[in-house]
C-alpha cells in the first residue's frame, strides 16, 4: 500500500478510535457500580420492581454494547500497529492486498477473503 494511502488509513482509524473512546466514556455512567447509582438514584428508598427490572436490562445492554465497542477499539489499535509495521492491507497468508472494501468493514482484517475462507473450511479459524 502506498504511503499516502497508509497515512489516510491511519488518520481515519485514529478518528474512529477517538470516537469509540468517547462512546465508552458515556457507557461508564450507565454501568455504575449499582443499578440505583447508574440511574442517579442515591436515596435509601427502593424504586418500583418494574423500574428496577428496566434499569437492570438497560445496564446489561450497556455492558454488551461496551464490550462490542472495546473489541472494535482493539481491532482498530491492532490495525494502527500494522500500519506502523508496514503490514496493513496485506494478507498474512498469501501477501496479496486485502480489498479496500474488506478493510473498511474490518480494519483488523489480516487475511484476504480467499485465504480466510480456506482457513474456515479447514476448521482453523484464527481468534
Amino acid at each position: 500500500m502506498k504511503a499516502e494511502q497508509l497515512k489516510a488509513w491511519r488518520e481515519k482509524l485514529l478518528v474512529e478510535h477517538r470516537r469509540i473512546e468517547a462512546e465508552l466514556e458515556g457507557f461508564k455512567e450507565l454501568t455504575g457500580s449499582t443499578s440505583r447509582e447508574s440511574a442517579g438514584d442515591l436515596s435509601a428508598y427502593s424504586s418500583h420492581m418494574a423500574d428496577q427490572g428496566t434499569d437492570t436490562m438497560e445496564r446489561e445492554k450497556a455492558f454488551l454494547l461496551a464490550g462490542q465497542k472495546r473489541r472494535r477499539l482493539d481491532e482498530i489499535s491492532q490495525a494502527l500497529l500494522r500500519i506502523e509495521a508496514g503490514s496493513f492491507g496485506s494478507c498474512d497468508k498469501c501477501g496479496e492486498p486485502i480489498p479496500t472494501r474488506r478493510l473498511e468493514r474490518m480494519p483488523g482484517a489480516t487475511m484476504c477473503v480467499p485465504c480466510k475462507e480456506k482457513l474456515e473450511k479447514q476448521g482453523r479459524i484464527p481468534s
